[in-house]
């Protein structure tokens, strides 16, 4: 019985002891697979909002092209796109609004996303908050009568349809910004970047970013239309952006930077191993080759050294993840997801922690020495980014 007290107690639970009597809790491992997106909430005891509250606002961009929003954003996606069972629709539209009375003035979607259903979501639950809050959406995945084809289009007459057809959904009448959510190999990035342009005097688009894509193509763009932000993936697992000039482009340019999966899709928030299974229908995490069980089991050994870098801080290993991105620039926003309430607070009491310097080099360090195994992305999807 005292096991299974132990296993019920949840990540915010979990915050609060560590906190305040600064004790170590270990959670026993089982061999029984578990579900993503299985992970019980348990009854919610009484919440201090003014402390899960966030009131830190950072800038993305300059000059024209800037625009203030709140140090962390919400990532819309998983509420019903690619990561397995997830609520019902009133379940989710609570917790966006949740989310917008905590604090949250950027959320993030796209048409790919269902396709269509999420931004229908971000539409229904958003749209009430306008001039309060920002929704930003991608185009690039072509989507034809609500599927995807698998190929890219960018093209000028096609922007502007997405463009139309995502402010009929988000129930806007001008988007706040618009991401480029892959290169389209056959329409060259300054025709892209001019389109976008012609949007902006039209009022129809307020700001615009690109997603995975090259400092080469960074620097192409914003020449003719100054950039937002830039989009990628970003978190201890992966660093490409600061290897391959992504982020050095950013801060030279003067261009915000909004990290996704900053949790590595859940990964480094410690509820997912080897044993998890994925909803073959709405997942796509199990064709990633780095959430491959294997993998997983020895990439396991890079969230242990975030729990025990946290343990002693009084921080889960999410909020270790958040607070290395949310330390390496004051122009950079993560948008982690989520369906709970527990892990939305979770994420916002990250701010609430201030380390030094030293300390996040030595998890650096630590991490550094630890291998990452397996790629993040198929070979079909590899070759969509870093054009």
């Amino acid at each position: 019985m005292e096991e299974n007290n132990k296993m019920n107690i949840s990540r915010r639970g979990f915050l609060k002891a560590t906190a305040l009597a600064g004790a170590a809790l270990a959670v026993p491992t089982g061999l029984d697979k578990v579900f993503a997106s299985e992970t019980k909430q348990p009854e919610t005891s009484r919440t201090d909002n003014e402390s899960a509250r966030i009131r830190e606002h950072r800038v993305l961009g300059t000059g024209k092209a800037a625009f203030e929003v709140s140090a962390l954003g919400f990532g819309v996606m998983g509420m019903t796109y690619n990561r397995s069972q997830h609520p019902d629709k009133k379940q989710c539209i609570r917790l966006l609004h949740e989310a917008v009375n905590r604090g949250i003035t950027l959320f993030d979607t796209a048409i790919i996303y269902g396709p269509l259903t999420n931004e229908e979501l971000a539409g229904e639950a958003l749209s009430e908050f306008k001039g309060r809050i920002n929704v930003t959406t991608k185009f690039g995945h072509e989507v034809i009568n609500g599927k995807a084809t698998g190929r890219q289009n960018s093209r000028p007459e096609t922007i502007r349809r997405y463009c139309e057809e995502s402010l009929r959904r988000l129930r806007l009448d001008s988007l706040p910004m618009f991401y480029q959510h892959r290169a389209d190999p056959d329409t060259p990035v300054e025709e892209v970047a001019s389109t976008i342009a012609d949007l902006m005097k039209e009022g129809k688009v307020q700001r615009w970013g690109m997603c995975e894509v090259s400092a080469e193509s960074i620097r192409k763009a914003h020449a003719v239309c100054p950039l937002t932000a830039i989009q990628s993936e970003y978190h201890l697992m992966h660093r490409l952006v600061e290897e391959n000039g992504v982020l050095d482009t950013c801060r030279e340019l003067g261009i915000g930077f909004v990290p996704y999966s900053p949790l590595n899709r859940g990964f480094l928030g410690g509820c997912i191993n080897e044993y998890t299974v994925f909803d073959p229908n709405n997942d796509n995490r199990q064709t990633l080759p780095r959430f491959q069980p294997e993998a997983m089991r020895m990439n396991t050994r890079i969230v242990n050294v975030l729990q025990a870098f946290g343990r002693t801080r009084g921080m889960t290993s999410a909020q270790v993840a958040l607070g290395w991105l949310l330390q390496k620039a004051p122009w950079i926003v993560p948008i982690p997801g989520t369906t709970k309430l527990s892990h939305l607070e979770e994420n916002l009491y990250t701010l609430s922690f201030a380390l030094s310097p030293e300390e996040w080099k030595e998890l650096e360090d630590a991490v550094a020495a630890i291998p990452v195994i397996g790629d993040r992305y198929n070979a079909e999807q590899q070759r969509q980014v870093g054009r």
